[in-house]
């Protein structure tokens, strides 16, 4: 009974008249609270591109690829994450409530084989289109990292990015391979696919590490150094366990028919 009541739990097994304390006080020995995962529907034609995707790069030198993605953190984090316990005869912590979580700050990085690239952050008010998401790249990116990198290197890696609208357009696709980002060196992505992308792993580090014990931020700045302590704490070990999972996904990808995986 997945996300059920602890009364629908004891009503199942045909107890009642047991207190809500002592309900959750049994059921914390072998349960968790969680919330339900949010993920976009899959139809056929979903679950068909991504066994297609599966297939086409199950052997894969998966070290070679550059995870990339965006993220954005609020200065109250997400909701229902500001909740735990407290002592009895203890107060609540009062916290500050404002629309849109306060306003947020969008980050962009990559991950790649044992190695976090950035975290970049996206200048506040601008809106990524084609556009500023490609000139974003060559300010941060491609300046700050990859013009760095071997000619070796440059020539192996592959270059992942979801079908966000301003990165699949054929004005950041052509941008791209304007600068040998193209044909097989930059990874097709299957729709509706987040779960595959390693780096979603990684935003979830972040964020329980900034918002833990209900962290609330005051500035889009202290928010954003908040997040760059967070990512400078994960080690490579980290990393390249996220990267070397991809394989195991690949796999549960056609064992579930195209269907989510567990992350």
């Amino acid at each position: 009974m997945p996300l059920a009541t602890s009364l629908a739990i004891f009503q199942s097994c045909n107890i009642t008249g047991v207190p809500k304390s002592t309900r959750c006080a049994i059921l914390r020995d072998m349960a968790k609270v969680r919330k339900a995962e949010r993920r976009p529907p899959l139809n056929k034609t979903h679950k068909l591109k991504r066994q297609d995707w599966t297939k086409k790069y199950l052997k894969t030198d998966f070290s070679k690829v550059l995870w990339t993605d965006e993220m954005r953190v609020s200065l109250d984090g997400p909701d229902g994450w500001a909740r735990g316990w407290i002592g009895k005869g203890q107060r609540a912590p009062v916290r500050l409530r404002r629309q849109q979580g306060g306003g947020g700050v969008l980050v962009w990085a990559g991950i790649i084989k044992d190695e976090l690239v950035g975290p970049f952050r996206v200048e506040d008010g601008v809106k990524l289109n084609s556009q500023s998401y490609c000139q974003f790249l060559e300010d941060t990116f491609f300046k700050q990292w990859y013009r760095k990198k071997s000619a070796s290197f440059k020539k192996n890696m592959i270059f992942m990015q979801d079908n966000a609208p301003s990165h699949a357009s054929k004005y950041s696709t052509a941008w791209l391979a304007r600068k040998g980002i193209k044909e097989e060196k930059l990874m097709t992505w299957p729709p509706c696919s987040p779960d595959l992308n390693p780096i979603e792993n990684l935003w979830s580090i972040i964020k329980c590490e900034i918002y833990k014990e209900g962290k609330q931020y005051t500035s889009l700045n202290s928010v954003w150094e908040a997040v760059v302590a967070a990512a400078r704490n994960v080690d490579g070990e980290q990393i390249k366990t996220l990267t070397e999972s991809m394989d195991g996904r690949l796999l549960s990808v056609l064992a579930k028919k195209g269907g989510y995986i567990g992350r």
